[in-house]
């Protein structure tokens, strides 16, 4: 059953509490009544304005008259932020040279010295290693008759496979998916002091354990991504260990959370529409084809914000200069004026697309990766258990933002 929600955009802003199952369960019952009535309005909970339709979300995306970063042009007493929390001064530090937090120049810098490590030529080379995690991920269950797929199948790979890219052992993954899982804890809506205390607890523990390895690679060495980014120049700069620290940091969250996200809602996805799995990944172009259309139909992100850099003017509304916006990824890639039959499961479209990666200069870094990883492990998967179905209802995380199943039991004949 979907949410009440109050929208007359003329005079009332949208109420829907993102901790209510019925909405985090299916928020597309909202984005449906959004795009008929005004997909531009004020969502009363998070207290800011935000845009659900695709064209509004794709050009805000790449309008650099908004920022991630705002106290590089303005002070905290400007805007009336309060004080830093000295309970999570760790966290924060791991996010103060944050890739995702960055404006130019600075991001321009430090994604220079990442990005030749993710583009396309480089991680097709991984697909070899991807087929054969698969494969032994199916092997450890596939005696079983029955699984829960998100932790036996989609949050080992990802992590594994970006561990071993930055140089670390594969058999740290459980702790360093124990560290993550905490600390993104800290971008759910109505976070608790509890949860922040953990999240910093997590952030200290993950920052001592990288300190080492980079302390061991400037002994030794080698031909891994952490080596790189201590060792890279650009303009005869290096890299801080602290900017090295949260970069590493950055790329193993974000560099597994989206594709767990996307291979659990994208199985849902493919076995709740009835369609031949063999067809869906009958070829290379088809397997990317159909994880294209699981990015596009459940986006394993929602909401993303940005800071208004200046006063300036957008859609005929006026925005302050440190004002905040919500860019409603997952409701623009169901968006009726750019898809046709937006609500339905279509891995054959011709028009297909999607923003689940972001655009502009915060376009994901790790996308060719997550794109390869998605579909070598669908392609294995369903190459190997033809008869998967769904054992129970799949249900969702309460992380609105971070759409993503928290359990997705199957079985197979």
């Amino acid at each position: 059953m979907a949410p009440d929600i109050i929208h007359d955009p003329a005079t009332e802003p949208v109420t829907a509490d993102p901790r209510n199952p019925d909405f985090y369960q299916n928020p597309y019952a909202l984005y449906d009544r959004l795009h008929r009535n005004d997909p531009r309005f004020f969502w009363k909970d998070y207290d800011h304005w935000c845009f659900a339709s695709f064209k509004d979300v794709s050009a805000l995306l790449r309008d650099r008259r908004f920022g991630r970063q705002i106290l590089h042009v303005a002070t905290r007493d400007e805007l009336g932020m309060p004080a830093p929390k000295p309970h999570v001064a760790a966290f924060d530090q791991t996010e103060k040279y944050s890739l995702l937090a960055l404006e130019p120049p600075e991001h321009t810098r430090l994604r220079g010295l990442v990005n030749r490590a993710f583009v396309s030529r480089h991680v097709e080379q991984l697909r070899p290693r991807i087929a054969e995690l698969a494969n032994e991920m199916i092997d450890g269950f596939v005696a079983d008759g029955g699984t829960d797929l998100i932790k036996s199948f989609a949050a080992p790979i990802p992590a594994i496979v970006i561990a071993e890219m930055i140089g670390l052992p594969a058999e740290m993954a459980p702790q360093l998916l124990n560290w993550s899982n905490r600390m993104v804890a800290m971008y759910m809506y109505g976070v608790t002091e509890a949860t922040e205390i953990d999240a910093n607890q997590a952030s200290v523990d993950f920052m001592d354990y990288l300190g080492t390895e980079i302390t061991e690679r400037r002994r030794s060495p080698r031909s891994d991504l952490l080596t790189h980014m201590l060792t890279a120049e650009i303009d005869g700069t290096r890299l801080s260990d602290d900017e090295v620290i949260s970069t590493a940091i950055l790329l193993l969250n974000a560099g597994h959370e989206a594709t767990v996200h996307t291979t659990g809602n994208g199985v849902k996805s493919i076995l709740e529409s009835g369609l031949d799995p063999r067809i869906l990944f009958a070829s290379d172009a088809q397997a990317a084809a159909t994880v294209e259309e699981c990015l596009r139909f459940d986006a394993p992100l929602h909401l993303f914000t940005r800071y208004a850099l200046d006063d300036i003017e957008y859609g005929g509304r006026q925005f302050r200069k440190g004002e905040t916006i919500g860019l409603m990824l997952g409701a623009a890639n169901r968006d009726p004026q750019r898809f046709s039959n937006a609500n339905a499961f279509d891995p054959f479209r011709a028009d297909g697309a999607n923003v689940s990666f972001g655009a502009g200069i915060h376009f994901c870094i790790g996308a060719p990766l997550a794109r390869i990883e998605l579909q070598v492990a669908f392609t294995e998967l369903f190459k190997r258990l033809p008869g998967l179905q769904l054992a129970e209802p799949p249900s969702y995380n309460n992380v609105y933002h971070f759409h993503g199943l928290e359990r997705l039991v199957v079985t197979w004949q």
